[in-house]
């Protein structure tokens, strides 16, 4: 069946451009566990989730690409031969910025009308840009006859979020959204790229707590938190060739270096090699059905990400707080790259639709916002919409 969304994105496509697009649909994503891992070589533990952009593209006679996206109510252009050089800090930049990444890779792209549409909440921690990014360059890539790889997909919409907008993300978020697999969340090892498909248990649901908390400074902190990492990786590597990232360090190799660091680049790294062990752990444990364990390596997560990262937020502290004292709730943490957004919680099947009640109820009370909460199951990643048998009948 066609998703809704869809249907109506195609139909007001044809109705403005005259002609039928291509649909696609790129999803968010959830990470269970695995934070700011992605970009040092690390284990991370994303799912895909129903929530999803949609991009309906139709090419063009020119060289232009057109975009235009209903949840900004505006459009943008740019010349596929004068591709843009720099960020214009505007949404088109996401856009753009895959078009440029796919144009410097050689691929040949013909000019488009794209229009973007979705239910994917922005800003919420669900990764609406990597949804964007891989949204669009599967449907350039449609359009132009090419057929690219899911995890080609997700490695141009990296290359755009890092070389064009500024953005030094890891891979985690686009490659969630181009490869993930309905039912289970993706063990993705970000140096090999290797994944291993890791099914939730049944007794479980994943929700996710929107805090509706935006705190301006999450670029520039995301890029400090990556120059740590990396300064603290050159100090490591003096005479041990072997470590070329925090993935190479052991809990126990960093507390033996640990002189060779300042107390701020230690915490640093203590988050990345100590999370990087919690997701195998949380693995392991979800395996074997150990719920309880996989809820304490959240706790613990959280209050990494907290005290060694600095990447929370009071909004999101106080979230897993209230979260860890319902009944029901297995366990949670705060998700994404910080300083606002979502909390990521296991909740018991069962319990979820209370949880949830009682989870929004307590956070209205204690700052008066209410916060966007979603149940959600493990998705498939990026495809093509089929839409409906006769899509074209709405031209007379």
């Amino acid at each position: 069946m066609t998703p809704p969304i869809a249907e109506r994105l195609a139909q007001d496509f044809e109705r403005r451009h005259r002609r039928p697009p291509v649909v696609f649909r790129a999803p968010g994503r959830v990470n269970l566990i695995g934070e700011h891992t992605d970009y040092n070589d690390g284990f991370v533990l994303p799912a895909a989730i129903e929530l999803a952009t949609y991009v309906a593209a139709a090419p063009r006679a020119d060289r232009l690409l057109r975009i235009d996206s209903s949840a900004f109510g505006d459009c943008a252009e740019m010349s596929l031969d004068a591709p843009p050089q720099a960020p214009r800090r505007h949404w088109s930049d996401y856009v753009f910025g895959v078009a440029a990444a796919m144009l410097r890779a050689g691929l040949p792209l013909v000019g488009a009308d794209l229009s973007i549409d979705g239910d994917l909440p922005m800003g919420a921690g669900l990764s609406a840009s990597a949804a964007l990014e891989v949204g669009v360059g599967a449907a350039l890539a449609k359009i132009a006859g090419l057929r690219l790889a899911p995890e080609r997909l997700a490695l141009l919409g990296q290359s755009a979020e890092n070389d064009f907008v500024g953005m030094r993300c890891g891979v985690m978020d686009q490659f969630a959204s181009a490869c993930g697999v309905e039912g289970a969340a993706l063990l993705l090892d970000c140096r090999t790229l290797e994944t291993r498909r890791t099914p939730i248990d049944p007794r479980v649901r994943l929700l996710v707590c929107n805090s509706m908390a935006r705190h301006e400074l999450a670029n520039g902190e995301y890029n400090l938190r990556r120059e740590a990492c990396e300064e603290t990786v050159r100090r490591l590597a003096a005479g041990a060739p072997e470590v070329s990232a925090l993935r190479d360090v052991t809990e126990a190799r960093l507390a033996e270096r640990a002189g060779l660091l300042t107390p701020l680049l230690l915490r640093r790294a203590r988050h990345v090699v100590s999370e990087n062990a919690r997701v195998l752990r949380f693995v392991a444990a979800m395996a074997a059905g150990d719920l309880a364990q996989c809820g304490r390596l959240m706790y613990a997560s959280h209050a990494s990400l907290r005290d060694d990262y600095a990447v929370s937020c009071a909004e999101l502290d106080l979230l897993v707080e209230l979260a860890g004292a319902l009944d029901g709730v297995v366990g949670a943490r705060m998700m994404g790259g910080g300083f606002g957004g979502s909390t990521i919680n296991l909740v018991e099947t069962d319990a979820a639709a209370q949880v949830a009640e009682r989870l929004a109820a307590a956070y209205r009370r204690a700052t008066g916002t209410t916060p966007e909460i979603h149940l959600c199951r493990p998705s498939a990643g990026v495809a093509e919409v089929a839409l409906g048998s006769n899509p074209g009948s709405i031209i007379s």
